[in-house]
């Protein structure tokens, strides 16, 4: 009886002990995700330590750090705004939590969706944005897929905008630690959003994700966690202390809490082996494909609704077909004495075919004003009362070649007031004092023989004897020419030419700016400055556009302002959904 039941003993204990071998010996789930870490110095960009660093895997929701840089770019290139009102898409609706809400067909403003994917980790939030973007979510993987490879992402691949598991979907700590040290440099204006721990996404206030890691180690000030089944528990985090920071990324964490130990430990590594001095090395602007760069900079569908207001699009025509050559200015002063000298000539050369013709001078000219003036018995009428001029004028005869002359060649004039010299009335007056040819040859004929100087005399030649009577002292040369300009031919003063404005000087105040963003070329910049003035030309007119390359990008600036029209300027940009901040001296 005992050796039945001994038998029977034995027997279970084989089969528990079969059964216990054959359990351990098949295949079992570990339960825990491949688990990857790396740490950089996000200063010079070196690696400090590294564990599977490029082995592709799930990155969750590390994913959305892609999605906001994206959005971040899509602001900067001015086809976004924090104000631009997105409708939410039922592909967007449709996603499971983390979710901060949303209905298809509702309508939110960019700066929620940025605040809910960043801090509460929302894949509707975060397909909301992508969807908008990329009219799809396979467009914007696409968008994604070539962003990521513009800026060093080597072995990562996306299929949707949140993380969440898709096939294909996978990427590197290698990789999510370049995308965060790169969400820092180039978009430090939105940076600070990583580190709140809590904010209004509009609909809800929402809690960040991170905020445990956040309160627990000192300079941590960022960046994004994330978690599926696949996955396991992720998280990118950056933390400065004095002049060094570190970024840190791990993959497949066990939980919450072990992660963030794990992560706190290597961000302790990163402190301990980076120098306290080293120099910043900025990462280069990100360098997309001809074709990607193409579609990025392709014009933008007319401006999204924005609350409160409606957009419109100004479309600028840059392409230059033709640059002919400038042609010349002409100087307004010698133009104006061109005019002078021809007109000068034009007269000339009529006074002289009217002395040769021996007719009338023309009716309306000077010439014929002059003879009226002496032909005529009145005085012209008195201007001011001039120096008297002599009481008499006698035609004195050359010295040694001609005789006295009677007392009757003496000619009385009347006394009589004496216009001021160089005017009309002067010059009209002189005229009519001197005497005439003819007056001149009765006077010599009247002369008796005696008194002429020789046969070589003739009385036929009055210029000879108007030669011989003429004082040569004080005789006029004759012109052929107008004795008196006609007034509308008088060179008119030449008008004090205005300067030309060509730079608005920063003196008197003017040293304060406004600061529209950071672009990644020089065109984007100058595309939005010209763009902003066009809008705003009333307050903007006053600023010089100045793009200026710093920190691997292109500021976008108006310079030259007071410090009323810059904060006027942002005041009215900010109310169209354009940030910008003034700049002071």
């Amino acid at each position: 009886m005992t050796t039945l039941l001994g038998r029977h003993a034995r027997n279970f204990v084989c089969l528990v002990a079969f059964i216990v071998v054959a359990a351990c010996s098949s295949p079992q789930p570990s339960g825990a995700a491949p688990y990857a870490a790396i740490v950089q110095d996000a200063r010079t960009g070196e690696i400090l330590h590294a564990e599977n660093a490029d082995t592709r895997l799930h990155p969750a929701s590390l994913t959305k750090m892609l999605t906001l840089y994206i959005t971040f770019d899509e602001i900067q290139r001015g086809r976004l705004s924090l104000d631009t009102l997105v409708t939410v898409t039922k592909n967007a609706a449709s996603k499971p939590p983390s979710r901060l809400g949303l209905k298809a067909g509702q309508k939110i403003s960019v700066r929620y969706l940025i605040r809910a994917a960043a801090t509460k980790s929302a894949n509707d939030a975060a397909s909301a944005l992508g969807d908008h973007i990329g009219g799809s979510e396979a467009g914007f993987a696409k968008r994604m897929d070539a962003t990521a490879k513009a800026l060093g992402m080597r072995n990562s691949t996306f299929k949707n905008a949140n993380g969440l598991t898709a096939n294909g979907h996978l990427s590197t700590a290698r990789d999510m630690n370049t995308l965060g040290r790169r969400l820092f440099y180039d978009f430090p204006q939105y940076y600070n959003i990583f580190s709140r721990r809590s904010t209004d996404a509009g609909v809800a206030q929402v809690r960040n994700t991170n905020s445990r890691f956040l309160d627990a180690y000192t300079g941590a000030d960022g960046i994004k966690t994330g978690f599926t089944n696949a996955a396991g528990f992720n998280l990118t985090a950056s933390a400065e202390r004095g002049n060094v920071r570190i970024v840190a990324t791990v993959f497949g964490g066990a939980s919450t809490a072990a992660r963030n130990a794990k992560v706190a430990q290597l961000l302790d590594l990163g402190f301990k082996r980076a120098p306290a001095n080293a120099p910043t090395n900025v990462p280069p602007v990100p360098s997309y494909s001809a074709d990607v760069e193409a579609a990025l900079m392709a014009q933008a569908d007319p401006l999204p609704e924005v609350e409160g207001g409606a957009g419109k699009t100004i479309r600028l025509q840059t392409a230059v077909a033709k640059s002919p050559r400038p042609v010349t200015r002409p100087d307004a002063g010698k133009v104006a004495a061109a005019e002078v000298a021809v007109a000068a000539i034009e007269d000339s050369i009529a006074a002289a075919l009217a002395e040769a013709v021996g007719g009338p001078a023309p009716a309306g000219t000077m010439d014929a004003q002059a003879v009226a003036a002496a032909s005529a018995a009145v005085e012209p009428p008195a201007i001011a009362p001039p120096p008297a001029r002599p009481e008499t004028l006698v035609a004195e005869v050359a010295p040694e070649s001609a005789p006295e002359i009677p007392a009757e060649v003496v000619v009385a004039a009347a006394p009589e007031v004496v216009p001021e010299p160089g005017t009309l009335e002067a010059q009209a007056v002189a005229m009519a004092a001197e005497p005439t040819l003819d007056a001149q040859a009765e006077q010599f004929a009247a002369l008796p023989d005696s008194a002429l100087p020789g046969d070589e005399l003739m009385v036929t030649e009055p210029m000879q004897v108007a030669a011989v009577l003429a004082p040569a002292a004080s005789a006029p040369p004759k012109r052929n020419a107008p004795i008196f300009d006609r007034v509308a031919d008088a060179p008119q003063a030449r008008a004090v030419e205005e300067p030309v404005v060509i730079r608005l000087s920063t003196s008197n105040a003017r040293h304060w700016g406004v600061h529209l963003g950071k672009f990644n070329s020089r065109s984007s910049a100058e595309r939005l400055l010209l763009k902003t003035q066009l809008a705003e030309s009333a307050i903007l007119n006053d600023g010089l556009r100045k793009v200026v390359q710093r920190g691997g990008g292109y500021d976008a600036n108006f310079m030259g302002l007071t410090q009323d029209q810059a904060d006027l300027a942002c005041r009215r940009l900010q109310a169209r959904a354009v940030q910008c901040f003034a700049i002071g001296p």
